[in-house]
């Protein structure tokens, strides 16, 4: 049974979806990749302020699929708030498209430009928040094939994970392959061709995909209640988190295992019998539902935030990363130079590459290790991915020891300009950004399964909303890390860390911090999944005895 994984084929509402998903992907990152020199070439900013503005609007996009995942969980049904969403993400990239062109046409105020500038982006950022999570959790709860259901129950737990894999795998494989095509394409026709042309491909690639999305209407399914159907569950669910919480710091509950809440989720039309409450009265079904939503909820929370650790070496690569390689060797022959950003396509190459021999080659090698049928758990695969950040760090670290070792060295400026060019090749850099990628196979693959498997299914968007915003709080972590790091190393009157002067920057040091932080972060994450995996079956049959 476990073997057939690996050869399941995707029905076409999936395949549909993965497609509708990419072309989003093509369209964000055909916007976002090359934002930082449209900020500084045409709106003027400077690197600095170019920079807080990227770093704040990538953390307000990836927190938003939250709030739009409580809505759509609340108010509105997944399939709805899609076309809501997207009608305001093309809105958005009509407004960044429309003001490319006026200002290369007509030349305006700076203010005015910036303000249309940033209404159009958090327009953006308005729409993914309802568009992510809610096309995500709409996908996965379409079946594989036409005998299979996503939806779990305590009795067949790991062969409902199992199933569900595949489509995470190739989701990710589908959004990848959209971002790479993004990144490479667009910003070449953006610096040779236009901003305008730039932004508006963008914008009929995210066009296309509400096409396309729509084309499947009556092949979807439909798991989710249309309108949400409870009005106040979004105070309900809030006001319940508070009242677990209290109750777990004053150690009148445990949080519940993972067999446990498999039994919930086999239970979710009647209440469960052995769970208490504290006000008065008794609650209805539907209370006692929210009041499991609530405690699931909180039941992740500490697995999200030992992932932060993991979000902040995701931010590298299009800040420090390229910062690095603009001092190496990049010539390759007499005249051509490798722009250092378009080494993050090697991260996207190698998940490419990788995903497709997962199912095909990792798991089988796993199973034979293991001796599961699955390979291996998705905490297992979380953690894998979490370890292989770590290395990437490490290895980092150790290449820009070297660099600096040898920028210090006399003789190694190429030319008069202020940019030291170190005699050692850009090339040295794939290591890290390869690793990086295959440690996002393993890891953010498995936060998407995770996050969406570990919820009941009233509350799937949700579930995907938290995988999103832990890239937000990430995001938000790594520029207050970047803040404090220059506040205390150069308190001395010194150079920062993370001085402009790549001569006296210690970026070695920043990696080997957050190496140590990723390294603490991924051994409490280990002693969390043990804890979550372990059940207590006897409490679980209980609860079936208990409400049969």
């Amino acid at each position: 049974m476990a073997g057939g994984v690996g050869s399941r084929r995707l029905r076409k509402q999936c395949i549909l979806l993965i497609v509708v998903a990419g072309l989003e992907r093509f369209a964000f990152k055909g916007v976002a990749s090359n934002l930082v020199t449209y900020l500084t070439e045409v709106v003027k900013l400077s690197n600095s302020s170019a920079a807080k503005t990227i770093n704040s609007w990538c953390g307000v996009t990836s927190m938003l699929p939250l709030l739009g995942a409580l809505l759509a969980d609340s108010y509105l049904d997944r399939y709805s708030t899609i076309l809501v969403s997207s009608f305001l993400y093309v809105v958005g990239l009509v407004v960044l498209t429309s003001t490319a062109l006026i200002s290369a046409w007509i030349p305006r105020s700076k203010t005015s430009s910036s303000a249309s500038l940033y209404w159009s982006l958090y327009l953006i950022s308005v729409g993914q928040g309802g568009y992510n999570p809610c096309l995500q959790a709409f996908a996965a709860d379409q079946p594989e094939n036409d005998d299979d259901d996503l939806s779990c129950t305590s009795d067949d737990d790991q062969s409902c994970d199992s199933k569900k894999s595949p489509f995470f795998q190739w989701w990710y494989f589908g959004i990848c392959s959209g971002s790479l095509l993004g990144v490479s394409l667009m910003s070449y026709i953006q610096d040779t061709i236009g901003w305008g042309l730039g932004f508006a491909i963008p914008t009929v690639a995210m066009v296309l995909s509400i096409a396309c999305f729509s084309t499947g209407t009556r092949f979807y399914i439909y798991k989710q209640q249309p309108n949400g159907g409870d009005k106040n569950k979004l105070e309900t669910i809030i006001q319940s988190i508070k009242a677990t919480v209290s109750k777990m710091v004053n150690g009148s509950i445990t949080l519940t295992s993972k067999e446990s809440d498999a039994a919930e989720l086999e239970l979710q039309g009647k209440p469960l019998c052995n769970q208490e409450v504290d006000s008065p009265g008794s609650f209805d079904k539907k209370e006692a539902h929210l009041m499991d939503d609530a405690r699931a909820v909180v039941r992740l929370l500490p697995i999200w935030v030992m992932l932060l650790a993991f979000a902040v070496i995701f931010q590298l690569p299009s800040t420090f990363f390229t910062k690095q390689g603009m001092t190496m060797k990049r010539k390759i022959g007499k005249s051509f130079i490798i722009p250092p950003a378009t080494l993050q396509s090697a991260i996207t190459i190698s998940i490419i590459l990788l995903m497709p021999l997962y199912d095909k080659m990792i798991i089988p090698m796993m199973r034979f290790v293991t001796r599961d049928d699955k390979g291996i758990t998705v905490m297992q695969r979380m953690g894998i991915g979490m370890f292989l950040s770590v290395i990437a760090m490490v290895t980092a670290a150790v290449v820009e020891a070297k660099r600096l070792e040898i920028s210090r060295s006399p003789g190694v400026l190429e030319s008069e300009t202020v940019v030291v060019v170190v005699p050692l090749s850009i090339f040295w850099l794939l290591p890290q950004y390869i690793l990086l990628g295959v440690s996002d196979v393993f890891t953010v693959v498995g936060m998407q399964e995770f996050f969406y498997t570990q919820v009941p299914s009233r509350i799937r968007t949700m579930g995907v909303g938290l995988y999103f915003s832990v890239f937000g709080v990430g995001s938000f972590l790594s520029a207050l890390l970047i803040s404090v790091i220059e506040i205390v190393t150069s308190a001395r009157g010194g150079h920062s860390w993370l001085s402009d002067d790549m001569r006296e920057a210690r970026l070695d040091k920043y990696y080997w911090l957050l190496a140590s932080s990723g390294t603490i972060s991924m051994l409490l994450f280990t002693c969390s999944s043990k804890y979550y995996d372990s059940g207590n079956k006897n409490d679980n049959a209980s609860v079936n005895e208990n409400c049969k």
